[in-house]
């Protein structure tokens, strides 16, 4: 299934307006969104998206113009939620920064309460000063985005909620489950008798899990409480995490938004964090950075070390645009190479995560494999080894802006 966005064919500001909430996934309000295009006019073609909250940080066009500049941007919309006040100098300060970078400015809208107004244009006739009513049903783009799948939620909020945990029978299901593959997976580490062995399956079940449940839900499907249990489980262990994100293709990535989205609201907190970095992977690799930033929030709130979610963050921080990542996007074979066969080490944050004797478990795992590997376990149990908890320096992280990152 294609995940490029629909070619959607903007010739007024209603049907720019109208295309927004659809690229951006819900409808703005006190907002700055900034649309970078790039070729010649009128047959240029939008190449990012950023929206900011209004008012504006200090620092909050800091990267503006050198993400200009990488991507190629020839021209610029830009546009306005809200009250005159709380847009204008916004507009303002992005029109001047554009345009001493020697970029066009091809239109600035306000829209406020049903109308628009232009900054661009000055002729009464058509751009009143009481503003222009305008109706975005009168428009093609929200059929036509419709269509094709994307959804263009109420507000912010709405899109927040849409993360908000199960409750209820559907929780007590999944805690039940999550009980269960918990209480398995221990009962299989103390009958262990080879860990590198032990290793090497546990790898292969969850690589096995995470193109199962791709499938499953590029089918339409969904995965029940046992099955997502272990999956989220199993996804402890680095090696099968990275499986996942590196299968995140352009023709399986609403298979893989789908599956971490409703993964996210199911799963347990304990094994929250590489769920939730999975879906801020996908949905940044998708453009839709609102619900990446929230989701690498939801995995930074239930490990602030995760590092990740750290690493996403940052790039969504300094608004890199995804496509960079697939230039770099490793092959599973790639992984293989790099880590080397899979080993009993790569289980301890998986026994750190479910029990805490994790030390004691690994411990006695590894004395059954000799000496050697009773030493690797205790010096790997002693320093909670892993390279996903081992995060780098906190000060190469900026913080998070309030911004929602660049979308293609």
């Amino acid at each position: 299934m294609a995940t490029t966005p629909p070619r959607m064919l903007l010739s007024s500001p209603v049907d720019v307006l109208a295309a927004v909430p659809y690229l951006i996934g819900f409808h703005p309000a006190d907002s700055l969104v900034v649309l970078g295009l790039t070729g010649s006019r009128p047959h240029s073609e939008a190449r990012l998206t950023l929206r900011w909250n209004l008012p504006l940080a200090s620092d909050a066009l800091d990267r503006f113009v050198p993400i200009l500049f990488k991507e190629d941007i020839t021209h610029v919309i830009l546009l306005g939620y809200g009250a005159g006040p709380l847009v204008t100098p916004a507009v303002d300060q992005v029109r001047s920064l554009v345009q001493g970078a020697d970029i066009a400015v091809a239109e600035a809208l306000r829209a406020h309460g049903g109308r628009y107004w232009s900054y661009t244009c000055e002729a009464t006739t058509c751009c009143p000063p009481e503003g222009t009513l305008y109706d975005v049903a009168s428009s093609q783009i929200p059929a036509l985005a419709t269509l094709h799948g994307m959804v263009a939620l109420p507000d912010r909020a709405a899109l927040e909620g849409s993360l908000e945990p199960t409750e209820g029978a559907t929780r007590d299901g999944m805690r039940e489950a999550t009980r269960s593959a918990i209480s398995d997976m221990i009962g299989r580490f103390r009958a262990c008798r080879d860990a590198d062995a032990f290793a090497r399956d546990l790898v292969a079940e969850g690589i096995a899990r995470v193109h199962t449940a791709v499938e499953t839900y590029g089918a339409g499907g969904r995965l029940d409480d046992d099955d997502a249990a272990r999956l989220c489980m199993a996804l402890s262990i680095v090696r099968v995490r990275d499986e996942a994100w590196t299968s995140m293709v352009a023709d399986g990535l609403r298979a893989h938004l789908a599956l971490w989205h409703d993964l996210v609201r199911r799963v347990e907190p304990r094994f929250l964090p590489p769920v939730a970095s999975l879906l801020g992977m996908a949905a940044w690799h998708h453009g839709d950075c609102a619900l990446a930033d929230m989701a690498l929030n939801r995995a930074l709130a239930a490990d602030p070390g995760y590092s990740m979610a750290m690493l996403l963050t940052q790039a969504l921080s300094h608004m890199l645009p995804p496509d960079r990542l697939g230039e770099r996007m490793p092959r599973p074979a790639d992984l293989d190479q790099a880590m080397g066969p899979p080993h009993m080490a790569w289980l301890l944050p998986l026994l750190d995560v479910i029990d805490d004797q994790a030390g004691d478990y690994a411990a006695e795992v590894a004395f059954t494999s000799g000496p050697e590997a009773a030493a690797d376990a205790t010096n790997a149990a002693d320093a909670a080894a892993s390279r996903d908890r081992d995060p780098p320096d906190p000060g190469a992280v900026p913080a998070p802006q309030a911004r929602d990152g660049a979308a293609p």
